[in-house]
């Protein structure tokens, strides 16, 4: 509504100028009008696309379950984000993130996709793998002895701290 009430007085003040003005002020006043109206409606986009532009790509997934649908779920998503940034030129971080019983994602002994980890690590480092400490402590009591994990995963003391401290710097949270 502003943009039409704007529109409207700069068409207003044009005819005005054309009764009144010499041509080629009236020439010079629609040239600057046009620039204004031109650089007010593209003045939104421009500035969105620099924001987009030059913010990083960072990306955090998490998994607490112990179902191999979902630990395949993120890694679809995590490759799939990879390869849209890919296309268009541009740098993603991804860090998985597991805790709970999520944990079994990064288990050496029980991990349904461990083979399929392997294999996104070696060819996209910038896909992370990140286990739960305070889970994995858990779980070697309950099951009386240390848990292996495979060898792409990486120790953080919290999984849920590691979560949180990351969207605190700007990281994107997708629980897939």
């Amino acid at each position: 509504m502003i943009r039409i009430e704007n529109s409207i007085r700069v068409m207003a003040g044009i005819v005005a100028l054309l009764v009144t003005a010499p041509p080629s002020a009236v020439a010079q006043e629609k040239k600057h009008a046009a620039a204004a109206i031109e650089k007010k409606h593209a003045a939104p986009t421009q500035v969105l696309k620099g924001a987009v532009a030059g913010k990083p790509h960072r990306l955090i997934l998490q998994v607490n379950s112990n179902e191999p649908a979902m630990m395949n779920l993120a890694l679809n998503n995590a490759t799939n984000v990879v390869q849209y940034y890919k296309d268009l030129g541009e740098n993603v971080k991804i860090d998985v993130v597991t805790f709970g019983p999520g944990l079994h994602m990064l288990r050496d002994d029980t991990s349904p996709v461990k083979a399929r980890i392997k294999a996104i690590s070696e060819s996209t480092p910038s896909i992370s793998f990140e286990a739960c400490s305070n889970t994995r402590e858990n779980m070697s009591r309950a099951e009386s002895k240390e848990i292996p994990l495979i060898s792409e995963a990486k120790n953080v003391k919290s999984g849920v701290v590691r979560v949180m401290e990351l969207q605190e710097q700007g990281w994107t949270y997708v629980k897939p």
